[in-house]
């Protein structure tokens, strides 16, 4: 399954980062914190992305023009610029960049990828949310439960859209962006979605997070896959800090061991200084995909 990855946002909430870099890019680590997500799906398999991009979309895409080199060893002839590969710890993944316009929101974003979507099944998620979900225990929930949109819902501090259920099942009866959380559970991004919802979108200007899935919830169309394990954003410098802190002393949540440990053992984990000059030394963040 294709897997959408919000990225276009300013991040006005990270503003002391993103005046050089988007906010996918800021580094948890040595690697921007979209790496890290990625990373998250393709541990469950799904290695295929759709990156809508817009503000400083170009850095992105250089980012990824250049991921291969970066995570491998090579020799370059300066002379007739010719590369040989001689360690490739890359990934396996196919990663296609769209362009959707600087102010564009999030279910205008997602209409311009429709047609790169064929009509299939695909995930979606924020580009500053990780996550220890089990992403085919979520998979396998929306198949079971037959909704349109199944989005995660997890319980940490109050300060994103709040979810509220149905007695008697897993069904949405109401979906609020960014209240006062009356019941602890909140919108934590990682959806499954039907090419249905497409219906629903209308132009640039429509948020997902409004119209869409509130009447999405309002005709028995939503589900909630209650994530009881760790979920944290990247949505201010506390978070970031928190998020470092947790990859310096090898406690990141969201890569399981055995991915983990490979991912270590690389050696772009050791010589990133090219990257980092890159990425804008410390200068990274936007908030808003």
């Amino acid at each position: 399954m294709k897997v959408v990855i919000f990225a276009g946002g300013l991040g006005t909430r990270l503003a002391e980062f993103t005046e050089n870099i988007p906010k996918p890019l800021v580094k948890i680590g040595t690697m921007p914190i979209i790496w890290h997500i990625m990373k998250i799906y393709s541990q469950y398999g799904h290695n295929e992305f759709i990156l809508p991009l817009g503000y400083k979309g170009e850095l992105i895409k250089d980012f990824f023009l250049n991921l291969k080199y970066l995570e491998s060893d090579f020799s370059i002839d300066t002379k007739n610029g010719e590369i040989e590969v001689h360690k490739k710890n890359s990934n396996n993944w196919k990663v296609t960049l769209i362009d959707t316009g600087l102010n564009t929101m999030t279910g205008g974003r997602l209409l311009k990828l429709k047609k790169y979507l064929n009509n299939e099944r695909f995930f979606l998620t924020y580009g500053d949310g990780l996550s220890n979900l089990n992403i085919n225990h979520l998979l396998n929930f929306h198949k079971e439960n037959k909704k349109m949109v199944t989005v995660t819902a997890v319980r940490p501090a109050a300060r994103f859209g709040e979810i509220q259920f149905s007695n008697l099942n897993s069904e949405v009866i109401s979906f609020k962006e960014k209240p006062k959380v009356e019941d602890g559970w909140i919108n934590g991004g990682f959806f499954v979605i039907e090419p249905e919802l497409f219906e629903y979108l209308d132009n640039d200007e429509t948020i997902l997070e409004q119209k869409p899935l509130q009447l999405a919830a309002r005709k028995g169309k939503l589900a909630a896959f209650k994530h009881k394990g760790l979920w944290q954003c990247m949505d201010n410098k506390k978070d970031y800090d928190y998020l470092n802190n947790l990859w310096e002393n090898n406690n990141q949540f969201w890569i399981n061991e055995k991915c983990s440990k490979n991912t270590k053992n690389h050696q772009i984990f050791k010589n990133m200084g090219n990257l980092n000059n890159f990425l804008s030394s410390e200068n990274e963040l936007s908030s808003s995909f």
